[in-house]
């Protein structure tokens, strides 16, 4: 006989009693804990029970944090149903509501569920306090560590609560005690309670998962390719051992070996900008992209390395191709690659064993629910292709929100449009990127198959979790003999075993809470080292205000000045992104944005500072970032003439900072020395200076892609007129100088082609 939760706050006979989840919840009443339970087990049946006491004992208002926009719905959705609060009264905050109406909504709310960015962009604004807040649960806390808005959060709760209480809830915190205790310090947790599914308490709840390792054998067509690629390696190690860069046991080197030494190449650059530097970031790009394609051959297959080396060829020849891209394309190793794609007739056998499993799945269960996981997109769209011929199976591809080259996102309410079909048996066949790993309510299923083996302990635990939830489940992993499958299998297991090891070492370290009149005296997380912090080393008496552009808020640059104690003032600014004084504005540009905007007309570099001049008696510029000269393969000598041109002709003072904590220490600094040595006001003022006609005739007729400033120019110079260019044929296009058939085709196709919203 099932026994259900009874309180007076929650619906009768609505949330079953388990005695684990009651110990859990217990736990997480005494202080502020990190509960690590398997997914399907009821983490939020544990946030529940704390919510409903908090509220009942201490009053208030609380807070429930995720990361997505559908998890919010889905927990706003479960937390109606199962408590008896007025509907009214448990609120959804996400960027869809207007600020204003959140921070009218905030005063109203008791429960309130909220993507963290939300709630980190209203604390900046200052439209909402947490002073009442009476607990906060922190969904996927694992989240919690470096610039993630959740860390943030956190920090500004215990600084305003009257009484705060954190629960943050996990599958899977990490293999690495120091990201481990990073979420703990992040979240100021006191203790950690871990739950496994061998725990006598949680064993009667777990259905049992059948693990499964099918293997196969890479084909020699595949290999020939293979081999080919490899060559390609060989030659570019070979050229960045001459440069002076060696890589001891090349071959065997990982992704992240490859992304380290970049690292450090970039590094050295500032401080020795020579050209065998240059030569070998150029050459290690190269060599990451078809270290890329070699693992794409050995675990994806032939359609999907075909679609990577459509992109790399795309990327080579478009504007802004890098110079590693097009020396690729035109090297003989990969131009036979490209022609032995076309002529392969074999796929990996993989997606054959794909379909033989998927296939059986239903003739023995024909209601089965079945997820197919893949690493990359292309994958899983031939997947779904291949699983589409197979009659008892409906697949539906379901990936992220990000477009690529002819690769569109879904959005998330094509997202829940999707799960909500796959719950009903529309589709019964998920095939997934890492998208539906983490948090989404998706229905139990019968089998989750792996289409490879993933490196990331968090994300393999993320996967296995969606089956054997409410039945006997079944795992099937694929691996590829003798490649890069095999060692991302043993890497996974091993950060695996490793995590729960140091989850159940720091269950027994952590200290259990004191208490003394219900005030709490002693927590488990280890102090702080004693090192002053680059802010503290700054701090004086006295106010500092900085005002930020809005367009700044995305950044963690204002979260970590209002950290510091700045009052951060955000501002619509239409010169600059942080004024400091009367006199001083700054204009920030990552390593990033700067590059693009030496090359992207809409963004221009000196138009930018010429208004910060104009109106600032001293605009300051901050480059932010390692890399500057690696960014988006531009001519050295460019970037230095443009830096030359900018300080000299413009008269602005540049600094380069490392990241953006970085960059908020130098602004605290520079606002220091204006408002409290120099006694100057804040003050933002002025306005872009308007662009000359003829300069906005050249940006119009450059808005369209594969046209420049100086081919617009050269158009505008020809016909006399935007309306001339626009209604030259095709003809008519190629008399202009230097315009060629790719150019007026673009344009005919933009000026003729239909409009589609």
């Amino acid at each position: 006989m099932t026994t259900y939760i009874k309180h007076s706050l929650v619906r009768p006979d609505t949330v079953e009693q388990r005695l684990y989840q009651l110990n859990l919840a217990g736990t997480a009443l005494s202080g502020s804990s990190l509960v690590v339970l398997p997914t399907g087990l009821g983490k939020t049946i544990i946030a529940l029970l704390v919510i409903v006491s908090r509220l009942e004992k201490i009053g208030g208002k609380v807070l429930i944090l995720s990361p997505t926009k559908p998890l919010v719905e889905q927990h706003a959705s479960f937390m109606k149903n199962a408590l008896l609060i007025p509907e009214t009264e448990i609120l959804t905050f996400t960027g869809n509501l207007p600020p204003a109406k959140r921070a009218e909504m905030w005063k109203k709310g008791k429960v309130i569920v909220s993507t963290p960015q939300v709630i980190e962009n209203d604390l900046l604004t200052k439209r909402i306090d947490l002073d009442d807040v009476s607990h906060i649960t922190f969904d996927e806390a694992h989240r919690a560590v470096g610039n993630y808005a959740y860390t943030y959060i956190a920090e500004k709760y215990f600084e305003q609560a009257k009484n705060p209480l954190i629960l943050g809830i996990t599958a899977s915190p990490g293999s690495k005690n120091e990201k481990i205790m990073e979420v703990c310090e992040a979240l100021h947790i006191s203790s950690v309670a871990v739950k496994t599914e061998t725990d006598s308490d949680v064993a009667p709840y777990v259905h049992e998962k059948d693990f499964e390792w099918k293997h196969v054998k890479l084909p020699d067509e595949l290999v020939n390719l293979k081999n080919l690629l490899e060559k390609v390696l060989d030659d570019r190690f070979i050229k960045l051992s001459k440069l002076g860069f060696t890589m001891q046991q090349h071959k065997n080197a990982s992704k992240r070996d490859l992304l380290a030494l970049q690292k450090q190449l970039q590094s050295r650059l500032r401080g020795d900008p020579n050209t065998a530097i240059y030569g070998a970031l150029s050459i290690l790009a190269e060599i990451l992209k078809v270290n890329h394609a070699v693992e794409v051959i050995e675990t994806q297959g032939v359609e999907a390395l075909s679609k990577y080396m459509e992109r790399l060829e795309n990327e080579a020849y478009s504007k802004n191709g890098s110079k590693a891209s097009k020396r690729l394309i035109e090297d003989p190793y990969i131009k036979q690659v490209s022609q032995r794609l076309k002529e392969c007739e074999i796929e990996h056998p993989k997606l054959d064993k794909v379909c033989e499993i998927v296939k059986k799945e239903f003739e023995n269960n024909p209601d089965s629910r079945v997820i197919v996981f893949t690493n990359y997109r292309y994958t899983a769209e031939m997947v779904t292709n291949a699983l589409s011929g197979i009659e008892s199976v409906r697949p539906v591809r379901f990936v992220g929100q990000a477009s690529k080259y002819k690769d569109k996102g879904l959005n998330q309410k094509q997202q829940v449009e999707i799960i909500t079909n796959f719950k009903s048996g529309e589709y019964n066949t998920l095939v997934a990127t890492s998208v539906a790993e983490e948090g989404l309510d998706i229905p139990a299923t019968n089998l989750v198959l792996f289409y490879e083996p993933v490196p990331s302990e968090i994300r393999s635990i993320q996967r296995k979790g969606r089956t054997g939830r409410k039945h006997k489940g079944r795992v099937v992993v694929l691996n590829t003999k003798g490649t890069r499958d095999e060692a991302y299998y043993w890497s996974s297991n091993s950060k695996e075993r490793r995590m729960n090891s140091n989850m159940r070492q720091l269950q027994e370290d952590m200290p259990a809470h004191e208490f003394i009149n219900g005030d709490h005296i002693k927590t488990g997380v280890p102090e702080k080292d004693e090192q002053k912090s680059l802010f503290e080393f700054n701090s004086e008496s006295g106010s500092l205000t900085v005002i930020v552009d809005q367009r700044e808020m995305r950044s963690t640059v204002a979260r970590t000045l209002d950290s510091s104690g700045v009052n951060v003032v955000f501002k619509t600014l239409e010169i600059g992104d942080y004024v400091l004084s009367d006199r001083l504005a700054v204009e920030r540009k990552t390593v990033d944005d700067f590059a693009s905007s030496l090359i992207d007309p809409g963004r221009n570099i000196f138009t930018q500072i010429s208004n910060l001049a104009r109106t600032y008696d001293k605009p300051v510029l901050i480059i932010e970032g390692e890399g500057l000269f690696t960014a988006r393969q531009l001519n050295p000598n460019a970037i230095h003439g443009t830096l030359a041109s900018l300080s000299i002709d413009f008269g602005v003072s540049i600094f380069y900072t490392r990241d953006a904590e970085d960059t908020a220490a130098l602004l605290r600094v520079i606002a220091k020395r204006e408002q409290i040595d120099e006694k100057r006001e804040v003050n933002a003022h002025g306005k872009k200076s308007s662009l000359l006609l003829s300069e906005q005739q050249e940006y119009v007729v450059s808005s369209i892609s594969e046209i420049g400033p100086k081919a617009a120019r050269t158009l505008l110079k020809h016909f006399g007129s935007v309306e001339a260019v626009m209604k030259a044929d095709y003809e008519d296009l190629l008399n202009a100088k230097h315009i060629g058939p790719k150019t007026a085709a673009r344009i005919r196709e933009v000026v003729e082609s239909e409009y589609k919203a």
